[in-house]
């Protein structure tokens, strides 16, 4: 949380010195991500053992991106298929639509636990993407994807 902060309040700055405009100032402040230049941020990263000790400790809503073919194939246990191009429109559901539709918990924009993954990673940076412009700040994503999953799973 605090590199968010610092992150932020260098971005603030340099974007006030650099663009000294109504225009610029205001996009720096209401942002959803925390990026400066293009820069990553970890902490919106999830490590494999990070999200095995998620899922042993059932504290996750781990969201799939990849396309339903691909999640049919093979999947990360408790994980739930969103496919990438339905998931702004689902994430904008009213609660009790998306738990209908998808038999989970609706993830709420405060959640630390929303986990999205896909084969290599990029899908699930798009999806964190989507999901911190509708309000997600919380959101990460496994980078690693599937295929790291079935790899270290021996799969």
């Amino acid at each position: 949380m605090l590199s968010y902060v610092l992150s932020r309040s260098f971005c603030q700055v340099v974007a006030e010195v650099t663009r000294p405009t109504i225009g610029s100032v205001l996009r720096t402040f209401t942002t959803s991500s925390p990026k400066c230049g293009g820069t990553s941020n970890n902490a919106s990263v999830v490590t494999y053992s990070q999200l095995k000790t998620m899922l042993s400790n059932r504290n996750i809503q781990l969201f799939d991106v990849r396309n339903p073919d691909e999640y049919q194939a093979g999947r990360i246990p408790d994980a739930v298929n969103i496919p990438l191009g339905n998931l702004e429109e689902s994430l904008k559901l009213s609660p009790e639509s998306f738990e209908q539709k998808y038999e989970v918990k609706a993830p709420g924009k405060d959640d630390d636990n929303i986990v999205f993954h896909c084969r290599t990673g990029k899908r699930s940076a798009t999806a964190l993407d989507i999901a911190g412009q509708l309000g997600f700040s919380r959101a990460r994503h496994y980078e690693g994807g599937y295929s790291e999953w079935a790899e270290l799973e021996g799969k």
